[in-house]
């Protein structure tokens, strides 16, 4: 989803990729034709316009969900400033570790033993690939990896028909405000984010959160443009290095994104480390226009890597396709 355009498209945008919730779809379908409510959003910064972040604020502070959209209406327009104030000092941090089950294929081609480093980490809890299993359901089959709780995906195109979950031999990110796994309020607010009607993801949060604080990660505060470089080379002193990131390029305003391609890029060129990209098709459209279909596909990601595309996936790694 595109965050620096119109908010009207955000929120149209948004509702391709909210298939899965009917309350939040309901919600943002009606929101991008509701010009009074999109005058109030617009009196936001660019960056917390968002739906993610307005839907999840306006729950926090008791709007129901699932619920009718007028609940919602009624309590942004009748705001007594507070949830403007956490619409303001929140993020959408979503930790989603159902991704793990469309970034593990490609984990595992990069080598049985790796330093995985995340970009937008949030509380790290995607760093643990080595902790859960997985069910990849393909044509020819199901193929199952890994010992843990399990991670289920549809998977259609070419897919190996084994796969193992590399050793994990550093765990570490950046973000702008990381979030601790030990903190009751942080992970509240995290699982204040899964969307209301789908149980499954909060309980799958719930271990991931418990996996988390057994082992937490490295985790630093800092600017992902500056601080990268120097942690990949703290990656680097463990095994070779991979950088990933899923669904938070799409934060940095357009010219940053170019920045932040270039740097990767440039890494990935002089054999410093390996990236894997899951964005939105427009976040990084030099990743997208490699994929061999050719075509954008409206409420899927795009995964690559090292620059390319490698495959289309759900958002929350329910499913993908692979090139």
């Amino acid at each position: 989803m595109e965050l620096y355009t119109d908010v009207a498209r955000q929120y149209a945008d948004f509702a391709l990729y909210a298939d899965d919730s009917p309350c939040l779809q309901d919600w943002a379908l009606r929101a991008a034709d509701d010009s009074e409510l999109l005058a109030w959003i617009a009196t936001l910064p660019p960056v917390k316009q968002q739906p993610n972040l307005i839907f999840a604020a306006a729950r926090w502070h008791g709007v129901p969900a699932p619920g009718h959209y007028v609940g919602l209406r009624d309590a942004l327009l009748a705001d007594d400033g507070s949830i403007r104030a956490t619409i303001l000092a929140r993020a959408t941090q979503t930790n989603e570790v159902g991704r793990l089950a469309t970034l593990t294929p490609f984990l595992a081609e990069l080598g049985p033993r790796l330093a995985l480093l995340e970009v937008g980490a949030s509380a790290g809890l995607c760093l643990y690939p080595d902790r859960w299993s997985y069910a990849w359901a393909t044509p020819a089959g199901t193929v199952s990896a890994g010992a843990g709780p399990r991670l289920d995906c549809a998977v259609t195109g070419t897919f190996p028909g084994t796969v193992t979950p590399p050793e994990v031999a550093w765990r570490g990110g950046v973000d702008l405000n990381p979030l601790d796994p030990t903190d009751p309020d942080a992970m509240a607010w995290l699982t204040n984010l899964v969307w209301p009607e789908q149980d499954d993801r909060r309980e799958r949060l719930e271990t991931a959160i418990a996996i988390a604080r057994t082992q937490p990660p490295d985790l630093v505060a800092g600017d992902l443009l500056e601080a990268l470089p120097a942690l990949v080379e703290v990656a680097a002193a463990h095994a070779p290095v991979v950088v990933f990131h899923s669904a938070v390029i799409a934060y940095l305003e357009p010219a940053d994104r170019d920045r932040f391609v270039a740097l990767m890029s440039g890494l990935v060129e002089d054999g410093v480390c390996h990236w894997i990209s899951n964005e939105a098709p427009q976040v990084l459209p030099t990743v997208s226009v490699t994929a061999p279909d050719g075509s954008d596909q409206p409420g899927r990601f795009v995964l690559g890597v090292d620059g390319r595309a490698r495959a289309r996936t759900h958002g929350h790694g329910a499913s993908m396709h692979v090139f």
